[in-house]
C-alpha cells in the first residue's frame, strides 16, 4: 500500500537493511529528508525503532519496526537502489574493480572520485550500483565501511545479512587491519609514530563542512600510527598510514595538521600547500591493505593496486613501483 506523506508509516526492516544506521536507512528509502530534519525528528522522539526512542546510528535488525512521522513535503521517495537498473557499461566496470569474491565477501578497487553512497547532487554512487554484484545471491551486496570519494583502494561489501553482521562488528571492535598508503608534501620531523589529535566537525565557510583539530577533551578521540617508506628529493615523502580509529577526514586532518604535511592534492586541508608543480592534484590517498576476519574463520587480506595518477606519481618522485600481491585466506 502505497501512504501519503502526511501518515503516519510502519515499517519493517527487512535482511537487505539488516545493520544500517538508522540515517542511512532514512537516506535510502526518503532521499527528500533532509539530515536536519531527521535529526530533530529523531530528537523529539518522533522516530521509533519497536517503540523505542533510538539515535542516528542505531543499527537495525531484521524484523524490527521502525515508525515513521508525517514527513515534509517533497519529490516522492526514490526507488530503494535494488531496485534501480544498473547499466551495462557500469556493471562492467565494477567487475573489473573486484580484488576478491567468495560466499561471504567481495572485495572492490575503488576508484579516485567515485563516491561510496549518494548525498546532495550526487547522482552515481557505488552504493547505487551494487545490484550488478548480486552473482548467483539473492540478496544484494552491502557495504561494511566507506572510503571519502577522493580515496581509492580497498573497499568490502557483505553478500548476505549474516557477513554484514559479523565484519560490522569486526569493524567496530577493531579487529579489521587497516593499511593507508599516501604521498604527503614536505617531510616529517620523525620517521614514524603514533598521531593522537582529537577531530571534530566544523560546518559552513566555502570549502564545506570540515574537520579540525579539538582542543582539550573535545571531539572525537582519533588515533593513527605512520611509517616513512620513502623521501624524494622534491619533498615529497611516501607515507604508510594505520588509523586505529575510523573518524571523518583522520588521515587528512593528521597528516596536514599533526605533521605539517598535507596530503599531495589535498586541497581542502592543505591549500596551495598540497599541491606540487607538474604533479596531478588528484588525492594521493590510497587504502592499499585490509585484513579482516572471515566469517568461516581464519582471516582473509587484500591488498589493492595503486591508481593510475599514483603510479605516475611514483614514479616521477623516483619511488620504487610497489608489487602487486593476491588476496590470501588463513586459517
Amino acid at each position: 500500500m502505497i501512504e501519503t506523506a502526511m501518515t503516519i508509516q510502519h515499517r519493517t526492516v527487512h535482511a537487505a537493511d539488516a545493520d544500517s544506521r538508522l540515517d542511512r536507512w532514512f537516506r535510502r528509502h526518503f532521499p527528500q529528508l533532509t539530515q536536519g530534519a531527521l535529526q530533530k525528528m529523531l530528537r523529539t522522539g518522533q522516530i521509533r525503532v519497536d517503540g523505542k526512542r533510538a539515535e542516528a546510528n542505531t543499527r537495525l535488525a531484521r524484523g524490527q519496526e521502525i515508525r515513521i512521522p508525517p514527513l515534509p513535503e517533497g519529490p516522492a521517495p526514490e526507488p530503494v537502489a535494488r531496485d534501480r537498473q544498473v547499466s551495462a557499461e557500469d556493471a562492467k566496470a565494477l567487475e573489473a574493480m573486484i580484488l576478491y569474491r567468495d560466499d561471504y565477501i567481495i572485495a572492490l578497487n575503488k576508484p579516485h572520485g567515485l563516491p561510496v553512497q549518494g548525498g546532495p547532487n550526487i547522482k552515481k554512487h557505488l552504493d547505487g550500483m551494487l545490484d550488478a554484484l548480486t552473482f548467483e545471491k539473492e540478496e544484494r551486496p552491502r557495504l561494511v565501511h566507506r572510503l571519502d570519494r577522493d580515496t581509492s583502494g580497498v573497499i568490502l561489501l557483505a553478500r548476505d545479512a549474516s557477513a554484514a553482521g559479523f565484519l560490522a562488528k569486526a569493524f567496530r571492535g577493531r579487529d579489521a587491519e587497516k593499511t593507508y598508503w599516501a604521498i604527503v608534501v614536505g617531510q616529517p620531523q620523525y620517521q614514524g609514530g603514533r598521531i593522537d589529535m582529537r577531530l571534530a566537525k566544523q560546518g559552513g565557510g566555502p570549502m564545506g563542512e570540515r574537520v579540525v583539530p579539538a582542543e582539550g577533551r573535545d571531539g572525537a578521540h582519533a588515533i593513527t600510527e605512520f611509517d616513512t617508506v620513502d623521501v624524494a628529493r622534491r619533498h615529497a615523502t611516501w607515507l604508510e598510514l594505520r588509523p586505529l580509529t575510523g573518524r571523518t577526514h583522520q588521515l587528512r586532518v593528521h597528516c596536514a595538521a599533526a605533521l605539517s604535511c598535507p596530503i599531495l592534492g589535498d586541497g581542502k586541508y592543505g591549500g596551495q600547500a598540497a599541491h606540487l608543480e607538474g604533479m596531478s592534484n588528484a588525492l594521493h590517498l590510497h587504502a592499499r591493505r585490509i585484513v579482516v576476519p572471515h566469517p568461516e574463520g581464519g582471516t582473509l587480506e587484500v591488498t589493492a593496486p595503486l591508481p593510475p595518477h599514483m603510479l605516475e606519481s611514483f614514479a616521477t618522485l623516483g619511488f620504487d613501483k610497489p608489487r602487486n600481491t593476491a588476496p590470501k585466506r588463513r586459517g
